[in-house]
This record gives structure tokens, C-alpha cells and sequence, in this order.
């Protein structure tokens, strides 16, 4: 079979909210193609119903995207054009439609986007934040450690970052950027687009008040500033990081900071109990002796 006989994949953005904001190419497409796969049926069947389009409709869902996938694929290479849309804006964001693109261009399906609405971008130009660099982060991981890791890596960044949050772990999630970021500007973001649109802006210590009182309703994007200039490691600090601790001690001493001192500042750049690093330049300078 050639690939000219091939079908479409084609990745179709969703109102966030406001069905108006539905594309007219994307109308046409879903109308054309032969098939429609979606992240939850029946959410999708309202939209198709409000426009009066009666294209096939089949599921395709963080649960059954690989055996899903794999007849989806199937279809595409024997000539079927198929749609992929989420629950809400551009597929392939914070859901398994990634997968499904990965695997399709990997064996030389045809794969094209019909873009539209996003919550990210929508959210990050009503935030008043910079827009022109920006990082989109999605869901933070759930597992503390992997967590931590992200967060440390993003702290670093000075580009402003998005996030997707649930209304369940909105408060916990606010409460651990505080932490981790410090009180930066921040902005939240429900219900775009629609009737009762909300963003809340100000500093992420005065949304953690805020949903103290309120109760988060809804899914949230959450818009953060990146870190001031002045929080950003120069090379020279960070040049540290291939050695160990005891041997960042004794490069300071080198550069005429005293040893009492050298652990203090060895102890604050990397997150250690002074009693830690003085115990590691103790035993280390032992070894050396021997």
C-alpha cells in the first residue's frame, strides 16, 4: 500500500468553553471524516449534537489508548481519515493524544493539526504576566520526589510558567509552589470563556489565602511568574555541582575564604546541616593525610 492510499490523522482543538469559539475548519472536518475519536463520548456527542454532526463516534481515553491506538492506526493506514479531539481545546495537551501522534508518525501516517482554542495560551494573555517567553508545565507530577525535581528544575527559569490544576489538590498544589517558587506573582484561571469566567490575580500567597476561604470549583490553569534576575545562579555558582561538597570547601579556601566560613557557604548553596559538611571535610582531609 502506498502513501497516497493512507488516511489523515487530524488533531481537532475544542471550545474551552464557549462553543462559539469552535473553528469553521474544524466543523468541516469532524462533518468529513470518517470516524471520531474522543476522550469521553458523551461529552463530545453534546458538542457534535449542538452542531448537528452525525459522524461516527469511538473513545479513545487514557485507558485504552494502547489497544485503542494500535485500531485507530489501523484504520489511517487503510485509507480512513480519522479526528482526535479532547474534552476541551488542542489534543495531545496534558492527554494521551501524544501517544497517538508519537505512533503515528512513527509509522509514516499523515498528521495534521486543525488549531483552535487553548486554556494555557488563553490563560496566560489575560494574566498581565510576560508572554514572551513561557514554559507550559501541565499537571505536576504527583509522587513528592518527582515533584520536588520539577519544581527545583522550573525554579531556575525566569520564564513564566502554566500549569493545569484539578479543584481537589488546588490548595495543596498553591501551598507547594509558594514553598518551592517563594511569593511570586501568580494568577488563576476557571472557567474561560465562559458566562462566569473567573482570573484571580495577585501573588501566590494571596491565592493560598483566597482558596482558604473559597472553596476551588472547576478546573484551574494557573499562570506563575519566573524567577527575578537577581534569583538566577551565574555559572560560577553553579560550577560547584560536578564536585563533592567537601571538595567545594577546600576550592573556596583556595580562593581565600576561611574554612568556617567556606562551610557555611558550601552548607547554603547545597541544602546540607553545616555539622554534614564539616564532618565530609574532616573525614576527607584524614584521607588525604594518609
Amino acid at each position: 500500500m502506498t502513501e497516497d492510499t493512507k488516511g489523515t490523522l487530524y488533531l481537532c482543538a475544542t471550545p474551552i468553553g464557549n462553543l462559539e469559539d469552535i473553528t469553521l475548519r474544524v466543523l468541516r472536518i469532524l462533518r468529513e471524516v470518517d470516524l471520531i475519536a474522543a476522550e469521553d463520548t458523551r461529552h463530545t456527542r453534546k458538542l457534535l449534537s449542538h452542531f448537528q454532526i452525525h459522524t461516527p463516534l469511538t473513545s479513545y481515553h487514557r485507558h485504552n489508548c494502547k489497544k485503542k491506538g494500535e485500531q485507530l492506526l489501523r484504520l489511517v493506514s487503510e485509507g480512513k481519515n480519522i479526528a482526535l479531539v479532547s474534552d476541551a481545546g488542542m489534543p495531545g495537551v496534558s492527554d494521551p493524544g501524544v501517544e497517538l501522534v508519537a505512533e503515528a508518525v512513527k509509522k509514516g501516517c499523515a498528521v495534521t493539526a486543525a488549531p483552535g482554542p487553548s486554556a494555557a495560551v488563553t490563560a496566560l494573555v489575560v494574566s498581565g504576566l510576560p508572554v514572551d517567553s513561557y514554559v507550559f508545565a501541565g499537571f505536576l507530577p504527583a509522587a513528592k520526589k518527582a515533584r520536588a525535581e520539577k519544581l527545583k528544575e522550573l525554579s531556575r527559569q525566569q520564564w513564566t510558567m502554566i500549569f493545569y490544576e484539578a479543584p481537589h489538590r488546588m490548595k495543596e498544589t498553591l501551598a507547594i509552589l509558594l514553598q518551592a517558587l517563594g511569593n511570586r506573582p501568580a494568577v488563576a484561571a476557571r472557567e474561560l470563556t465562559k458566562l462566569h469566567e473567573e482570573v484571580i490575580r495577585g501573588s501566590l500567597e494571596d491565592l493560598v489565602d483566597h482558596f482558604n476561604t473559597v472553596e476551588p470549583r472547576g478546573e484551574f490553569t494557573l499562570v506563575v511568574a519566573g524567577a527575578p534576575p537577581a534569583e538566577i545562579p551565574s555559572e560560577q555558582e553553579t560550577a560547584w555541582r560536578h564536585i563533592g561538597a567537601a571538595a567545594h570547601v577546600f576550592r573556596l579556601e583556595e580562593e581565600g575564604i576561611e574554612r568556617k566560613k567556606a562551610i557555611q557557604e558550601v552548607a547554603r548553596l547545597r541544602g546540607l546541616p553545616k555539622k554534614d559538611v564539616y564532618r565530609l571535610v574532616v573525614e576527607d582531609k584524614k584521607f588525604k593525610e594518609v
